[in-house]
């Protein structure tokens, strides 16, 4: 790599004239602001609520002409579920709000602010057509009149001749009714097809920002609602799909669009936003066909929480916007945990308390396992001694030798030191099912819990004035807590660990003491309840150790057990140990041919 270190004469003339262009580049676009911003002021005016019924329909409607203050309006629609605004500017919805639910406001550490998924122009969508010269024009550039009857909202525009109606019907079920119709469209466009572009930005909702970056994505199915994909990079592309529904997804909330006919050759774009009101911005564009050059198509928006038996009731395969994990892990959370949650909390309990007892009924159930686990680490800590004899006798002779000799002491004794990784291997399983069912877990949302405000989010007691990577500017109770106690029971299970005599391997005692460091950097920007339950998990896992070794277990019976067994023989091999000794055999004698042939050379 060539480093260059300073700038030659050519490189200063171009930096100069880079530089002036640059400035006046920001000389332009600063007039051409200052423009725009009196005309946007111009087109935008107080909000106006609409509730008496309009005939007359508007006519023209581009926003390249002056546009009138009073011409635009709100019309409001409201049920229990939703509150809606539909603005005259572009005939679309302009304010959504979830009346059941709250927002998380920064200024007072919870949830009080109103949700709203639509606001302040976070949205725009419309469809865009080609007409006869070439030229685009799109629908949310037109004003539109809009005739009120009951919670139906009819907007219509004229264009050139042609009649535009957009018919929204507040229904049941978070959900509205989108009918659009056209008239006279066909001697304005050529197309067979018009594009449906949706621009939004994403607003924060939830108190860990990064955590709802992660699961704002989008969201979509096809193959008549069977087959289902998510997309969390920067670019969407489904050229040969036709979408039945999209979502854009966030953490407890999403926002889903259904054409009645599908969306073709759709595609898309999202980018974070570092900081601020708002934490991604999206972009989509899908075409929907045009009939005889009119476009007479039924939508539906749904602006719902991610609640699973709520997705479930639609039918239409919304339950895989609640990413709960793939295949087993995603059936261990609907059919184990959120069951078992739901049981748990109708009897009236804290989400804590509830979480608490979850995490004894699962090491009730593992109960076996676990005894197994603990009495085989005091079986092999009874056989220590003989494992050391081994290694001081084959001190400095070949390593799969010493590793042979050491197995056949394990299998004389009776002991399976594979047997201790199947607690391990269950574990997995559990672990990353937990980890998606806590920040997913909507029941939990704004739930408090001693120091934690919210159980789906960090808790932040511990404000830092300053920002560590990888940590945060907080630190958490519950994650400290919940280090503290995997790093107890790291240092009584460390006693059994065999150590490496080999040179170049690890030291296993110092992997385990840093393994609990590691916990600590990524609870403490997780949801709380998880950190709690894994403090309640470890706190019990302590507790069986020491039931174990001071009322279980007697390491005298264990000593006479394991001479027992020495005097029938050694235990027949398993089919893993078989293989492994095998697998051992054979790479010892890789490496004595090796050793032959390095020594021929010489």
């Amino acid at each position: 790599m060539q480093q260059n270190n300073g700038l030659d004469k050519n490189q200063l003339i171009i930096f100069a004239l880079f530089s002036m262009i640059i400035m006046g580049a920001m000389f332009y676009f600063q007039n051409k602001q200052t423009t725009e911003q009196q005309l946007k002021e111009a087109q935008n005016p107080t909000q106006v609520t609409t509730t008496a019924p309009v005939t007359k329909p508007a006519i023209v409607t581009n926003l390249n002409d002056s546009v009138k203050a009073t011409s635009i309006q709100q019309v409001e629609l409201k049920n229990k579920d939703l509150t809606l605004a539909i603005s005259t500017l572009g005939g679309q919805l302009s304010t959504v709000e979830l009346n059941a639910y709250k927002a998380y406001n920064k200024k007072t550490d919870v949830n009080d602010k109103k949700l709203l998924l639509f606001d302040k122009n976070n949205s725009s969508y419309g469809f865009q057509f080609k007409d006869k010269t070439g030229k685009t024009f799109n629908t949310k550039d037109l004003i539109f009149t809009p005739t009120q009857t009951g919670n139906t909202v009819t907007m219509q525009a004229n264009v050139n001749g042609a009649v535009i109606q957009f018919i929204y019907t507040l229904l049941d079920k978070y959900t509205i009714d989108f009918n659009v119709k056209t008239q006279g469209l066909a001697q304005l466009v050529t197309d067979s097809k018009a594009d449906f572009v949706w621009d939004f930005s994403a607003r924060q909702m939830e108190k860990g920002r990064s955590q709802e970056q992660t699961h704002t994505e989008f969201n979509y199915v096809f193959d008549n609602y069977s087959s289902f994909d998510y997309d969390g990079r920067t670019e969407m592309e489904e050229p040969k799909e036709t979408l039945n529904w999209l979502a854009i997804k966030q953490q407890f909330f999403s926002m889903v669009i259904e054409p009645q006919h599908g969306f073709k050759n759709s595609h898309g774009s999202q980018e974070m936003i570092d900081e601020g009101e708002f934490v991604k911005k999206f972009n989509f564009n899908g075409q929907v066909d045009l009939a005889a050059g009119e476009l007479n198509q039924n939508f539906k928006w749904y602006f719902m929480p991610l609640d699973l038996p709520l997705l479930k009731s639609y039918d239409k395969n919304f339950d895989e916007l609640l990413p709960l994990g793939w295949s087993f892990i995603g059936s261990l959370n609907r059919w184990f945990f959120i069951p078992m949650y739901n049981l748990i909390s109708s009897w009236g309990l804290a989400a804590g308390w509830v979480i608490f007892l979850m995490t004894i009924i699962v090491k009730i159930i593992l109960s076996p396992v676990m005894f197994k686990q603990h009495k085989l680490s005091a079986m092999m800590k009874v056989i220590r001694p003989e494992i050391d004899a081994v290694n001081e006798k084959y001190k400095g002779a070949d390593a799969m030798k010493k590793q042979q000799e050491t197995m056949a002491v394990y299998r004389k004794a009776g002991v399976n030191q594979m047997a201790g990784c199947l607690p391990g291997l269950i574990q997995v399983p559990i672990f990353y099912a937990l980890f998606r069912f806590f920040p997913n877990m909507i029941d939990l949302r704004g739930k408090s819990f001693w120091f934690a405000k919210d159980l789906t989010a960090y808790d932040d007691v511990i404000k830092l004035p300053f920002n560590i990577p990888l940590l945060g500017d907080h630190l958490s109770i519950f994650a400290i807590a919940c280090t503290v106690v995997i790093l107890i029971y790291t240092v009584m299970t460390a006693g059994n660990i065999q150590q490496p005599t080999q040179e170049g391997m690890p030291n296993m005692k110092v992997i385990m003491y840093i393994f609990p460091i590691t916990f600590l950097f990524f609870l403490n920007t997780s949801a709380s309840g998880l950190s709690w339950y894994y403090f309640v998990s470890n706190a019990i896992n302590i507790l069986i150790i020491l039931v174990i070794k001071y009322w279980i277990l007697d390491e005298k019976k264990i000593h006479a057990q394991i001479q027992e067994n020495k005097t029938k023989g050694p235990k027949p091999e398993g089919k893993f140990q078989k293989r492994m000794r095998e697998m051992m055999e054979k790479a010892q004698e890789q490496q004595k041919a090796q050793q032959q042939q390095g020594g021929k050379k010489k």
